[in-house]
């Protein structure tokens, strides 16, 4: 349990710290939401059935940040919508801008457009607003896109209304019916990568890190849309697969990594923690809880101590993990915005204020605290760019991705505040 003093304390201290943003340099990326290059990246257009939605362009090129269209996918797509979506539905809760509530309206529209037949989502759309229903990262089938669609939708629909939120309902509940009808009889059986035994169970067999994604839209359905407990079955389900593919303990590498996919980790979209940390509250189960902590508190040390690495691969021998690949390089916002919203919500669950001043650590990375020591985030202009690629040259485009996920951590903070 919290104790109510400290609670207060650290309240006082986040808004502190978050005022004092504004004339200390290295502490800028904190409480300083900008939507203007998201609002750049906003277009409002007609799709090829006539009907009117809005995007997020996903290119956006230094030095002139105009747009770019990449040749095999399109130009826009469900994962950035999806994303932004989330962004702007927990923005709303703290302001009222007309402009925003269109940007929502037109965003939702698109997405429930790009809904297939089979209950799973495409993800681009062409520069002729026609749907990219055949590219392999496009296709509607059980991806990171589809499950980012089911969460989005899922995390807005208390804020709408009438029509729209029938429609979100209505597509919501589709898809999850077929998530249902996939995952819920399908065996729990492991297999080996590197001497490694992992669970099976997964989208795509071993995708542990889009199937966390999964949980948090499936979390999001059930408080949102509804109480369905085969959804909570389900989210067991895979969070007890999640237990598995966690390694390593306090005193071992890998210091109670959540592995991402096979034998590899890597650190975008390892959100894994977070989704354990969300899940234990939901099913009362303070094991899920614990075994996020392990991760926050000695991998998340270990990632730190060695510069936040892109990604690596092990495996098991003499019963030791050891590494056989590494690459530390690109380093971008979405490989850090999944360990800032874990840290926040084992302060959340915890109370402890070592995980927010965890928090504050990583997410210094933005600012100019990391190894090419360039800020990543601009307050003034609300970019934020699209990674680092050496220990010297930062990539200074600035599109969907990066500038969401920069968005989502500032977000993240600014949040505590209302808690």
């Amino acid at each position: 349990m919290r104790k109510t003093g400290n609670i207060i304390l650290s309240l006082i201290t986040v808004i502190i710290v978050l005022t004092a943003c504004v004339n200390n340099p290295e502490k800028e990326h904190q409480g300083i939401i900008n939507l203007d290059h998201l609002k750049h990246l906003y277009t409002a257009l007609t799709l090829e059935n006539g009907k009117e939605v809005g995007v997020i362009n996903i290119y956006s090129e230094y030095p002139d940040y105009f747009y770019e269209i990449e040749p095999n996918e399109g130009f826009t797509c469900v994962d950035d919508v999806a994303r932004a979506l989330v962004f702007l539905s927990a923005y709303t809760k703290n302001s009222n801008e007309p402009e925003i509530e269109i940007m929502i309206d037109k965003m939702t529209r698109f997405i429930l457009t790009m809904q297939a037949e089979n209950g799973y989502f495409y993800n681009f759309l062409w520069g002729d607003m026609s749907i990219n229903k055949s590219y392999k990262t496009s296709v509607a089938e059980p991806n990171w896109w589809s499950w980012r669609a089911l969460w989005a939708l899922s995390e807005i629909y208390p804020n709408l209304e009438g029509n729209l939120a029938d429609r979100i309902k209505t597509a919501a509940d589709k898809i999850i019916s077929i998530i249902e009808e996939k995952y819920t009889g399908l065996h729990k059986d492991t297999v080996q990568f590197e001497g490694i035994n992992l669970p099976n169970w997964f989208p795509l067999g071993t995708a542990f890190d889009q199937s966390a994604i999964l949980i948090m839209g499936m979390e999001s359905y059930y408080n949102n849309i509804q109480k369905d407990t085969a959804v909570i079955d389900l989210i067991e389900k895979f969070a007890e697969g999640l237990l598995l593919t966690q390694k390593g303990d306090s005193n071992n590498f890998p210091y109670g990594a959540y592995l991402s996919w096979n034998n590899l980790w890597h650190a975008y979209g390892n959100i894994q923690a977070y989704s354990m940390l969300k899940a234990g509250q939901l099913l009362n189960r303070k094991d899920y809880i614990e075994s996020a902590l392990l991760e926050i508190d000695y991998f998340y040390p270990f990632l730190m101590k060695e510069n936040f690495p892109a990604y690596f691969s092990i495996k098991k021998a003499d019963g030791w993990f050891k590494i056989i690949d590494h690459q530390q390089f690109p380093q971008i916002a979405y490989g850090f915005r999944p360990m800032i919203w874990a840290c926040i919500e084992a302060f959340i669950v915890t109370g402890e204020e070592k995980y927010l001043q965890r928090a504050e650590e990583i997410s210094e990375w933005f600012s100019g605290k990391n190894i090419t020591g360039k800020r990543m985030y601009d307050p003034a202009t609300g970019r934020c760019y699209d990674g680092i690629v050496s220990e010297t040259e930062v990539n200074r485009n600035s599109g969907a991705e990066s500038t969401i996920e920069a968005l989502l951590s500032l977000q993240a903070f600014d949040q505590i505040k209302h808690k």
